[in-house]
């Protein structure tokens, strides 16, 4: 009905790796996080796993498929379950840097390897780290400046972050970190999607998180560097309309 989401949905590409799921880490396991969006009013707003039970059950072929890996047949475990099994193979590896990691001194640019330095430099592999490039950790978001304060507009129940499930004032504003990879193809930007270009969020990460105001020539390097992050799914690239047929 044209509503929006109290916050921007994360990517689904790789969130196998992530610790936890969702911005605030309400959901343990994948199949914890399938479970959210079909029955939540502003997602997929069906009102019961009866009625979408009720729906699978029409298609006679997709119910003998499903009944061959689930004897049981069909519930909101077993839905869930085989979600987040799909999810598992939502892997996007083979991204230039990951190309340059493995040895290709090629693989990027003398703009990229300086955004790479640059990336090292400004401490932004504390929290963007492991294979995914974040998706460890629940960090506050402001260490260096008041970012709700900058941001003129009114706080939401999301801006509490992590605060939403611990009610523990030392969480209030910390978020789950995201994974960097593929970064270049999931704008907007922050939980709150207020960022709609990735040289836009760079920059305010650096303003926010370490308390610098980086040079345009910089914030133009780590960009670069960020849009190495782009991988494959299945062998093509993400960037490329057939990689998930």
């Amino acid at each position: 009905n044209g509503s929006l989401g109290g916050v921007n949905a994360p990517t689904v590409f790789n969130a196998a790796l992530n610790f936890e799921q969702f911005w605030d880490g309400r959901a343990h396991t994948l199949a914890d996080q399938a479970g959210g969006p079909p029955l939540n009013p502003v997602e997929m707003a069906s009102t019961s796993w009866e009625q979408i039970i009720g729906k699978l059950k029409a298609d006679p072929k997709f119910t003998a498929m499903f009944l061959k890996v689930y004897p049981g047949g069909y519930s909101g475990e077993t839905i869930t379950d085989a979600i987040a099994e799909y999810e598992k193979t939502l892997l996007t590896p083979d991204s230039r840097f990951d190309l340059y990691l493995k040895g290709d001194s090629t693989a990027l640019s003398a703009e990229e390897l300086h955004g790479y330095e640059l990336f090292k430099e400004n401490r932004c592999a504390t929290c963007h780290v492991g294979p995914l490039l974040g998706g460890q950790s629940f960090e506050y978001m402001g260490l260096a400046q008041d970012y709700f304060a900058a941001r003129g507009e009114e706080m939401t129940e999301e801006d509490n972050g992590r605060f939403k499930q611990t009610q523990k004032a030392y969480d209030r504003h910390r978020f789950k970190v995201p994974g960097l990879r593929n970064v270049a193809l999931t704008a907007p930007y922050y939980h709150d999607g207020t960022r709609q270009t990735l040289d836009e969020a760079v920059s305010d990460m650096a303003k926010y998180q370490v308390g610098k105001t980086l040079p345009e020539s910089d914030v133009n390097d780590l960009t670069a560097f960020l849009e190495t992050l782009t991988g494959k799914l299945n062998g093509r690239p993400l960037t490329d309309g057939s990689a998930l047929n």
